[in-house]
C-alpha cells in the first residue's frame, strides 16, 4: 500500500476529509482553548505536526518490531501513551531552550498535547488499519497537517469576531462553537474530493 497514489489519497482523505477535528471530533481540547490568536495557533499546530508525526513513525516501529512480533498487542494502547508522554516532554523542553515566548503563549496547552485524544486517535488508527511504518507516518503528518488547519482558520476567525457586535448571549464559547460547526459542514464539502 506504500505506492505513491495511496499515499497521496491518504494525505488529502486524513487532513481534509476525515479530519481529525471537524470529523473525529478528537483533539477539541486544544482546538477550543489555543485557537484566539492565529500565531498561537499556528505554534500549537507546529508541535502537533511534530509529536503526531513522530509518535506515528515510533509507535509503528514498536507495533511491528516488538508488539506483533512477541504477540502483545494488548498493550498497544498503554505503550503509545509512554511513547507520546516522552515526545511532548521533548518538544516542551525544546520549544522552553529555543522560543519561549511560543512556549510561554501555549502555557498550560503544551503539556495536553500528552493528553491530546487525536494523538492517541492515529496510533491506534494507524494499527487498526494496519498500516506500515510509512504509510501510517504520512497519516499521521496529514492528520497533524489537517488538525493545524483548522485551528489556524478557527483562530483568524476568532480574531477577527473579537471586532464585531456579537450579540451578549453569544459571545465568549458559544459563538466560537458555533463557528467550529459550520466549519465542520463546511469540510463535509471535501468529502466529493476521494
Amino acid at each position: 500500500m506504500d505506492n505513491v497514489k495511496d499515499l497521496l489519497v491518504i494525505l488529502i482523505g486524513s487532513s481534509l476529509v476525515s479530519n481529525v477535528v471537524l470529523s473525529q471530533f478528537l483533539g477539541l481540547c486544544p482546538f477550543l482553548g489555543v485557537s484566539r490568536k492565529v500565531k498561537t495557533a499556528a505554534g500549537m499546530g507546529g508541535a502537533v505536526i511534530f509529536v503526531i508525526t513522530l509518535a506515528s513513525f515510533v509507535a509503528g516501529l514498536i507495533n511491528q518490531f516488538v508488539l506483533i512480533r512477541f504477540e502483545v498487542r494488548y498493550l498497544d494502547t498503554i505503550v503509545f501513551i509512554l511513547v507520546i508522554a516522552a515526545l511532548v516532554q521533548f518538544v516542551e523542553m525544546f520549544l522552553r531552550k529555543v522560543m519561549p515566548s511560543l512556549y510561554e503563549a501555549l502555557g498550560v496547552y503544551l503539556p495536553l498535547i500528552t493528553t491530546n485524544c487525536a494523538v492517541l486517535g492515529v496510533a491506534i488508527n494507524n494499527e487498526q488499519a494496519e498500516y506500515g511504518i510509512l504509510t501510517g507516518t504520512v497519516n499521521g503528518f496529514a492528520t497533524a497537517v489537517g488538525f493545524t488547519v483548522s485551528i489556524v482558520i478557527l483562530a483568524g476567525i476568532r480574531e477577527k469576531i473579537e471586532y464585531n457586535d456579537v450579540p451578549k448571549s453569544f459571545q465568549g464559547m458559544p459563538i466560537v462553537l458555533l463557528t467550529a460547526g459550520l466549519m465542520a459542514i463546511a469540510f463535509v464539502g471535501f468529502s466529493g474530493l476521494l
